[in-house]
């Protein structure tokens, strides 16, 4: 943090504390830690009330983040997607962020009765399962489970997945390109394990991503992953369908005689 010429903050029909949290905003480096407690009360001739006012505020605000035993440090802004077929890797450096794996684990087992499904596999049949933890800048960003089908994908345990885009190793390893991917995204809370992956507090809010993808029309990925909801965020642009006139009448508008809801069950669904 630099010198910031202010020895005071002065009375006036703004809080101290609110002008000190201005300070404090505008000088504030992502990725270092603000002064301690004590040092901003000397700087700025406040009282601990004062100080502690201003940054539990920013606290709140997912400005400054608390740290355990190091200290309380400024966020780096959270890291946008706008949900675009891509693997993590590419994605970071799209950002002009430096993408960097942990590989967790890697090796064969059933899997779970959904995921075979998804991955069109018989009872019974052997996928890799890959757990990796992916970094920006060397920071933990999300934690990745994924399944892949074992028969197409030889060796993939002697691939270098910590080192690589997986995406990549497929395609160009296996001759299986990435083309296609449903996602579904919903909204968690980091457990123990998870938030100890994460270097995150214990119920930090996690954006967790449910991806099934394809290659040439065989799918060959299931994964979720959970990306740190404080340091990343979902862009989404949304439009009209093209509907018919009749379909955008306004909500709540009354049917003419002899029409149909269209929220009427189909009598033919089981």
């Amino acid at each position: 943090m630099s010198d910031p010429g202010v020895t005071a903050i002065g009375a006036g029909p703004v809080p101290k504390h609110q002008q000190l949290r201005e300070v404090l905003i505008g000088l504030v480096v992502p990725g270092q830690a603000i002064p301690s407690e004590r040092e901003l009360m000397l700087t700025y001739r406040v009282s601990r009330a004062t100080v502690r006012k201003a940054i539990d505020g920013l606290v709140a605000d997912g400005l400054l983040q608390r740290t355990h035993g190091l200290g309380t440090f400024a966020v780096r802004p959270r890291l946008e997607t706008r949900l675009h077929l891509a693997s993590f890797s590419q994605d970071m450096r799209r950002r002009g962020r430096t993408p960097s794996t942990r590989l967790i684990s890697i090796a064969q087992a059933e899997p779970p009765a959904e995921v075979a499904a998804a991955l069109g596999l018989a009872p019974g049949a052997q996928a890799w399962r890959v757990q990796r933890v992916r970094l920006a800048d060397s920071e933990p960003v999300a934690h990745e489970d994924g399944w892949y089908p074992a028969e197409p994908l030889a060796d993939l345990d002697r691939r270098d997945i910590a080192g690589g885009s997986l995406y990549e190793i497929l395609g160009a390893d296996y001759g299986l390109w990435v083309d296609h991917a449903e996602q579904t995204l919903w909204g968690e809370a980091a457990g123990p394990d998870l938030a100890r992956a994460l270097a995150a507090p214990v119920n930090t809010p996690l954006l967790v991503f449910r991806r099934i993808a394809t290659a040439g029309g065989r799918t060959i990925e299931y994964v979720v992953s959970r990306y740190r909801g404080d340091r990343y965020q979902v862009h989404m642009e949304l439009g009209r369908d093209n509907l018919s006139p009749e379909d955008q009448q306004p909500e709540g508008k009354a049917l003419r005689e002899g029409e149909e809801s269209n929220l009427s069950p189909d009598p033919t669904a089981p």
